[in-house]
């Protein structure tokens, strides 16, 4: 079964769920994705996995999620997509996907949702 962690060496929380993934016995493709940034078909393949719309993985703290008014509602789903193109910080972190099932995982517990 395919295991992709959406991670940012960075990040304590992003660092935690890889951990757990590998005491699980997983060895996930890890997609560093501030240097790979997932294109806008995996994207969207990856949130229909999680059953979520593209404001749900909105990072705000830490980006120019503000300065680029994304907080407005009357905002298309295509035009943050072309934001996390230009700004890939915009993607929360870690999402992790194994098999068909993905999850963002903050807090970092939510992997175990996957790990059941």
């Amino acid at each position: 079964m395919k295991v992709v962690i959406y991670h940012n060496p960075a990040c304590g929380t992003s660092r935690k769920v890889l951990a757990r993934l590998k005491e699980a016995g997983l060895e996930p493709e890890i997609v560093q994705y501030l240097k790979t940034p997932p294109d806008r078909k995996t994207l969207k393949a990856v949130l229909k996995q999680m059953g979520k719309g593209v404001r749900d993985i909105l990072r705000k703290r830490g980006t120019p999620y503000e300065e680029l008014g994304l907080g407005d509602l009357s905002v298309k789903d295509e035009a943050i997509f072309d934001a996390i193109e230009k700004n890939p910080i915009l993607i929360e972190r870690p999402i992790v996907v194994i098999g068909d099932k993905a999850v963002l995982c903050r807090p970092p517990e939510a992997v175990e949702a996957l790990l059941a």
